[in-house]
C-alpha cells in the first residue's frame, strides 16, 4: 500500500475575509463596496435612520486552532456605520496552532464608526491572537468595546490553560493616539488570581472613544458608572479621560454582571443610543 503523505491527514482550517466600505448619498450611510469570503459574511439589515449597522457573521461556529479571519471595515468622510457580531465568538480548544482574527478600521473626515462585537468566550486551552488597527481621520469619532468571558460560569466551565493576545493600535493622521497589549499564556486561572490582573473575575471588557464628544460624554459616563455601583455590585472598573480619549475598564464575576454595567456605558458612549439590538437577541 502506498504510503500518503502527511499533510494529506491535516484537518481543515476555516478561512474567511469580509470588507466594507460606506458612502455618503442622500443624506444617509450607503454601500459602496461589499466583499465576503469563506465563513465571514457580513449581513445589512434594514434602519430607520441616517447610520448603517453591519452584522458580522462566522459561519464556522467558532474558532479553534489554526483558523484565520480578516475584517476590513473603510468609513467614507461623513458617514455613520456601526458595526456588531451576530452572537458571541466562541474560541475552542486548539490542537495546534492559533486562531487568528484581525480587523482594519478605517474612518474618514467627519464619519464615527462603532465597532461594537458581542463577548469573545475563551474555552479551556484555546489559542487565540487578536489584532485591530485603526486608522482616524483629524475630526472623525470611533467607538470600540472588547468583552472577554473566560468560560461561561453558568455552564461550569473553567479556563485553567491557554493563550490570548490582543494588540491595538489607534491613529489619528498617521500618528499613535493608542496602543494596548494584552497576552495570558500557560496557567491563565492561576494569573488572573492576582490582584493586579483580575483578582479572580473571568469577564473583562475595555470601552475606547475618542471623538469630539470625548469631553462632554466623560462626567456622563461617570456618573453612569456610580449610579450602577450602587449597592453591593460584583463589578469592578474604572474610567479614565485625557487628550481626547475615553477607556473604560470593566471586570466581573460572570457575563451576565459584566453586561449590566457595559450596555449602559455603550450606550452613554454612543450619546444615548442604545446598542444594537442583535445584543438582546
Amino acid at each position: 500500500m502506498r504510503e500518503q503523505p502527511a499533510d494529506q491527514y491535516a484537518p481543515q482550517r476555516a478561512r474567511g475575509a469580509g470588507r466594507l466600505v460606506t458612502k455618503a448619498f442622500g443624506g444617509r450611510t450607503r454601500l459602496a463596496e461589499f466583499f465576503q469570503e469563506g465563513c465571514a459574511k457580513i449581513r445589512l439589515p434594514e434602519t430607520f435612520s441616517p447610520e448603517m449597522e453591519a452584522i458580522l457573521i462566522n459561519t464556522s461556529g467558532g474558532l479553534t486552532g489554526g483558523d484565520v479571519i480578516e475584517w476590513s471595515v473603510a468609513a467614507a468622510a461623513s458617514t455613520r456605520l456601526s458595526i456588531t457580531t451576530q452572537a458571541n465568538e466562541k474560541i475552542y480548544k486548539a490542537a495546534a496552532d492559533t486562531a487568528s482574527v484581525s480587523t482594519h478600521i478605517t474612518v474618514g473626515e467627519g464619519a464615527s464608526v462603532h465597532w461594537l462585537p458581542q463577548e469573545t468566550i475563551l474555552f479551556d486551552q484555546a489559542s487565540l491572537t487578536r489584532r485591530l488597527d485603526v486608522d482616524l481621520s483629524e475630526n472623525s469619532e470611533f467607538l470600540a468595546v472588547e468583552a472577554v468571558l473566560l468560560g461561561r460560569k453558568a455552564m461550569g466551565e473553567a479556563v485553567t490553560f491557554g493563550f490570548f493576545r490582543d494588540r491595538w493600535r489607534v491613529r489619528r493622521d498617521g500618528q499613535l493616539i493608542h496602543a494596548e497589549e494584552m497576552k495570558f499564556e500557560g496557567e491563565i486561572e492561576r494569573l488572573s488570581q492576582a490582584a493586579a490582573v483580575l483578582s479572580g473575575q473571568v469577564a473583562f471588557a475595555t470601552l475606547f472613544y475618542t471623538g469630539p464628544l470625548a469631553e462632554a460624554l466623560f462626567p456622563r459616563l461617570r456618573q453612569c458608572l456610580d449610579g450602577e455601583a450602587g449597592g453591593a455590585s460584583p463589578w469592578t472598573g474604572g474610567a479614565s479621560h485625557w487628550n481626547g480619549k475615553l477607556i473604560v475598564r470593566l471586570a466581573a464575576p460572570d457575563g451576565f454582571a459584566l453586561r449590566k454595567i457595559l450596555t449602559p456605558a455603550i450606550s452613554v458612549l454612543r450619546n444615548g443610543t442604545p446598542v444594537p439590538k442583535v445584543w438582546n437577541i
